[in-house]
């Protein structure tokens, strides 16, 4: 028991002792854990400080690639439409490269050309009266085509004012040979058949092809062989003799020979038709039935040298017309043109400049209103490649009182610019 005692007042004494001690413990482990406490929320601070800016940032991020997505969807879009664009443009690429391919082969065997002719003219005339004006003259667009070695085709619509108006086709016919290869060629279609020549430096038609210039639908059958050429045709003239039916009746001939080397050349040749009626201003004016067909003949010869050149044409009826058809004071008239030319080519200033002097002259053709005698001066300058400037002098004289002219004469003065393709 005493025992028992004594370890119970050990065990009080102890417990005295002791918890002096534990209180003074747990005041220190209460500061030490407050200040854990201050400085987890420090930490927690920090944290929910950095969390805020983090998700700050993260919706800067969601914004920027909205924005990226809207950028990137935009973008497809504009894509797809480049995408398309660029189909649709390869497709036209495609279109132009067929076209142009077919223009190619076009340009390979289409060859085009044309004229443009403006004039101005001021005359005087057998009346004594006063006459100026400035027209386009002339427009011709032209077709030559080449479909293979030995067939061509060639078509030129023409346009003069007061006189085709709205457009003719002029000319409009297939070619069959190749002369460079073979000597013999066929010609079909609407043509100036070949009866006359008509070269001439000046503004105005000749007189040769006032009287017999032919332009019908015909069949041509032609040669030509070193120099040498000549032709045969036929077609149906407008004017056929009376009691004939409407047939292929008019028919001609041509033949002659051309030569050309260095500084030389010389065509010369002639031709016959067995109705110079059929020639257009004759038709235009005789009536549609003659008693007979008259014939008619011509011949030229063109020599150039040197920049020199001469041209000489004759073109006549072989036989009278009846009076009420074409008359010539008592009896009917048998009418015949000439043309004799002289012309210079030389250089002013590197431009190519042409004078030129004419006589030209009919006879029994003042019912076709053309004078007896004209005399001509002509001056032409190439001002760049294709366009000429061109003025020109023509003094008439009409066929006397005698032979049922007025006697007088009349004076014109003609400038010409005419741009060639």
């Amino acid at each position: 028991m005493k025992k028992l005692i004594r370890q119970l007042l050990i065990v009080l004494l102890a417990g005295c002792l002791v918890l002096p001690a534990g209180a003074a413990l747990a005041v220190d482990k209460t500061a030490e854990l407050e200040k854990k406490l201050a400085e987890l929320a420090s930490q927690l601070q920090a944290l929910q400080t950095q969390l805020q800016a983090q998700k700050a940032e993260i919706q800067t991020y969601k914004q920027a690639i909205n924005r990226h997505r809207r950028d990137i969807e935009s973008n497809n879009q504009h894509l797809q439409e480049q995408e398309k664009i660029l189909s649709e443009t390869q497709k036209q690429q495609e279109t132009l490269s067929e076209v142009a391919e077919k223009l190619k082969v076009i340009n390979d065997h289409v060859t085009i050309s044309g004229l443009v002719e403006v004039e101005a003219f001021k005359s005087d005339g057998y009346d004594g009266e006063d006459e100026s004006d400035i027209t386009l003259a002339t427009v011709e667009l032209g077709f030559d085509v080449n479909l293979q070695k030995y067939v061509s085709a060639h078509i030129l619509f023409l346009w003069e004012e007061d006189d085709t108006e709205p457009v003719d086709v002029d000319e409009g016919y297939i070619y069959l040979g190749n002369t460079e290869f073979f000597p013999v060629y066929f010609q079909v279609g609407k043509l100036y058949v070949p009866f006359g020549n008509f070269e001439s430096n000046m503004i105005s038609d000749p007189l040769t092809l006032e009287l017999g210039e032919t332009r019908e639908s015909a069949a041509v059958l032609g040669f030509e062989s070193h120099g040498f050429y000549g032709a045969a045709y036929a077609f149906n003239g407008d004017v056929d003799e009376k009691g004939d039916d409407n047939e292929v009746k008019c028919y001609g001939f041509n033949g002659g020979y051309a030569f050309e080397k260095d500084d030389f050349s010389l065509d010369v040749g002639a031709g016959w038709i067995n109705s110079i009626a059929a020639s257009d201003n004759l038709a235009d004016m005789l009536p549609g039935e003659i008693e007979d067909y008259v014939a008619g003949w011509t011949a030229h010869a063109i020599v150039a040298w040197k920049g020199f050149q001469i041209v000489g044409e004759y073109l006549a009826a072989t036989d009278d017309f009846e009076a009420g058809e074409m008359a010539w004071k008592n009896g009917g008239a048998e009418p015949e043109a000439w043309n004799l030319e002289a012309a210079y080519t030389f250089a002013v200033k590197g431009h190519e400049t042409i004078f030129s002097l004419a006589w030209q002259g009919t006879d029994e053709a003042l019912a076709m209103e053309l004078p007896e005698d004209r005399y001509m001066g002509c001056l032409s300058v190439g001002i760049i490649e294709g366009l000429t400037f061109s003025l020109e002098y023509a003094h008439d004289e009409d066929y006397s009182k005698g032979d049922g002219g007025t006697g007088d004469n009349a004076d014109t003065v003609t400038t010409q610019l005419s741009l060639e393709f």
